[in-house]
């Protein structure tokens, strides 16, 4: 039988080099870990986590996909934000892209250059690294949004995950229409900085249609987002690193390099 690719969400992983906080909260926070080799300081990797913004997914279950980002090379922050609410998760959310990269070069010296990180955001994280590019451009160095959810009032008509963007926004798009003015990635376009869309062809919990659309719609209004469609690819294998999508993955985030100074495409590993 085939592996449950779900399994990723509760497969350890080695524990953080530090944890940081950029706020009073407790879930204001996120655990860094150390690039492999001792190359030169280079850009922060922000990863996001998903979950559809519900409290009971936190940063934990990215912790695979960030030490196996660490491990080429890359210095990363699993971001860690409150849960469903208005505005907190994506007040948070921007407040922890702005102070990371400073948190980072100090608690990792040497290692994190002083410029905007990469976002890297899985599924509901998808969409929090879209709006946070958007909304605070000059604190994003790039976005590499995997299977997001690009568009909330499709989301919400479509009822993905049990009501989760109501739960979110406060109501559906007739009921907070300005609510999802400022946070629907479907409204925010063009994003402002280079995004690239990974997105699996059999993903059931975020349709590729969403994605599709997405670039379509921000490269109509003169962005030059991307899609990179996986055939064979479902929702989790975007963030397992022994998934067959992983190295597709990894290429996406290395198409950031010529954009990012301080990164080469030969990153060492472990």
């Amino acid at each position: 039988m085939p592996p449950d690719p779900r399994d990723v969400l509760t497969r350890p992983a080695p524990p953080p080099d530090a944890t940081v906080a950029y706020g009073d909260h407790p879930d204001q926070c996120a655990d860094l870990r150390r690039p492999a080799g001792d190359g030169p300081a280079r850009p922060l990797v922000v990863v996001v986590h998903g979950g559809f913004w519900r409290a009971e997914y936190d940063r934990t279950h990215t912790g695979p996909m960030a030490a196996a980002l660490a491990a080429l090379g890359h210095p990363v922050a699993q971001l860690e934000y409150r849960r469903t609410g208005w505005p907190g998760t994506l007040t948070d959310v921007l407040a922890g892209v702005a102070a990371l990269p400073a948190l980072g070069a100090a608690a990792l010296p040497g290692r994190v250059a002083p410029t905007p990180p990469v976002l890297v955001g899985h599924s509901a994280g998808g969409h929090l690294a879209l709006y946070a590019a958007a909304h605070a451009p000059h604190t994003v160095g790039g976005v590499l949004a995997l299977a997001p959810v690009a568009d909330l009032a499709e989301a919400h008509r479509l009822d993905l995950d049990g009501g989760a963007v109501a739960a979110l926004l406060g109501g559906g798009p007739a009921d907070v229409p300005d609510r999802y003015a400022v946070a629907d990635p479907s409204s925010l376009v063009p994003v402002p900085v280079r995004t690239v869309v990974v997105h699996g062809a059999r993903d059931q919990q975020v349709p590729v249609s969403t994605s599709r659309s997405w670039v379509a719609a921000d490269r109509a209004a003169g962005g030059d987002a991307t899609l990179v469609e996986l055939p064979e690819c479902e929702h989790f294998g975007l963030i397992a690193p022994d998934s067959a999508a992983w190295p597709r993955v990894v290429e996406a985030l290395r198409s950031f390099h010529d954009d990012l100074p301080g990164i080469d495409a030969a990153s060492p590993t472990r």
